[in-house]
């Protein structure tokens, strides 16, 4: 495993050098986004400069070289995920899309009336939305996984829903709200006994933890570019081959065609059929390149890291008074939510920010997680591979300066 040093990771990043409202900026919400080392910066600036072209469309120099650059990073994505074929990645616009694919398509496929979905109670709005509309559509039933108070699935009451009527379970690998980290092999290989198949969302998982698809044996996998150190607008779809191949297209459009004629139409293979129109090409770069600066470093490394600063500022925030963090899972990402008595995330979230510290407030896109644990809003602190044991300490020491500041008769 390489030595980490966080310190000349952080050189890395060039928005760490900006000043928020006169104060250094202290970033802490790199589950919502993370910011970009300058090798995806520079990488997407050189295509742009110096080699842009379409792909997929012409033969001419440019173009060749971009569908090449284009479709190298696919093979990368391959190898980091641990897929099996190229042709069982698809690009998307990023997990949401990725899911709401799945939705229309595998659901136009395979899910009817009387049929049966599971999702949990921590699930980001992106994996509840999409199948709440297919239930409506469809006729199917949607049930979930209640979660405990350390905000832990209950597995107890997963295996009493799970029936031979369970045509899909999609499940947060590590849950946006709680941090959570969800036992998925478990739950991948419960969901087969039925012969149901298996989503599972990685947005908080993919730019920390190896992830193996064969291993892991899951139908499909979904992340976001933006949250492992890519550019926003370009995501992943993961999915088998043989599932990918029985079901429709998502959209209509160019490239994704085989045959068009004025009465009818025949589509490519997976992932063309699923990747209408002109793509994201830029940012296929761009991601590419977060690919090999994460794999520069190491997700055993990054995970290890992660881990030192979420044990570190558990510690912290439980010494402030009248704090309560929501989501005391034994297993956890480097995500921690938290409500202070008497305190609105809200002004909580203003006063940090004041202080050049940034940090998310509000639902956090989880109103029903959040309902469990009878809140309306958190304040949530996220770490990045940038972060650093200090930067958590000058949180902690402001929330703190907020709190009386906010409420006077608190004292530290």
């Amino acid at each position: 495993m390489q030595v980490f040093d966080v310190w000349r990771v952080r050189e890395d990043f060039p928005m760490l050098k900006k000043n928020m409202n006169g104060r250094p900026l202290v970033y802490l919400d790199s589950a919502a986004t993370a910011h970009k080392p300058h090798s995806v910066i520079e990488a997407m600036h050189h295509f742009y400069e110096k080699e842009y072209g379409t792909v997929h469309r012409a033969v001419y120099e440019l173009a060749a070289h971009s569908t090449e650059m284009y479709s190298e990073v696919r093979g990368k994505m391959q190898r980091f995920i641990h897929a099996r074929d190229e042709e069982e990645i698809i690009f998307t616009r990023g997990t949401t899309e990725s899911i709401n694919l799945v939705a229309y398509s595998f659901g136009k496929a395979f899910i009817q009336e009387g049929d049966e979905i599971i999702i949990s109670e921590m699930e980001h709005h992106s994996n509840i939305v999409p199948w709440q509309i297919l239930c409506k559509e469809s006729g199917a039933k949607l049930k979930f996984i209640p979660i405990n108070e350390k905000g832990e699935l209950r597995l107890d009451v997963f295996d009493e829903i799970l029936s031979e009527r369970t045509k899909l379970v999609s499940i947060a690998h590590i849950a946006n709200s709680t941090g959570t980290l969800n036992p998925i092999e478990e739950i991948i290989q419960k969901a087969h006994a039925f012969g149901a198949k298996v989503m599972i969302d990685g947005a908080q998982a993919v730019s920390h933890r190896l992830i193996d698809v064969q291993a892991l044996d899951v139908d499909f996998y979904a992340f976001s570019g933006h949250k492992m150190y890519g550019p926003t607008g370009i995501g992943i779809l993961y999915g088998k081959r043989a599932l990918l191949n029985e079901m429709p297209p998502f959209m209509g459009g160019g490239d994704m065609i085989e045959e068009v004629y004025m009465d009818h139409s025949t589509f490519q293979e997976a992932p063309l059929k699923f990747e209408a129109g002109t793509p994201s090409i830029a940012e296929v770069i761009g991601l590419g390149a977060a690919i090999d600066y994460i794999e520069s470093i190491g997700r055993e490394a990054i995970d290890l890291w992660q881990n030192k600063l979420l044990r570190h500022a558990t510690e912290k925030l439980q010494e402030i008074k009248g704090l309560r963090i929501i989501g005391s899972a034994k297993q956890k990402g480097p995500i921690i939510s938290f409500a202070l008595e008497d305190l609105h995330p809200l002004d909580l979230g203003t006063i940090l920010g004041l202080k050049g510290i940034a940090i998310r407030t509000g639902h956090l896109c989880a109103q029903p997680t959040l309902r469990r644990f009878g809140q309306e809003a958190l304040a949530r602190l996220s770490f990045g591979i940038y972060n650093t044991h200090d930067e958590i300490d000058l949180c902690v020491h402001a929330i703190k300066e907020a709190a009386v500041l906010l409420k006077p008769e608190m004292s530290y």
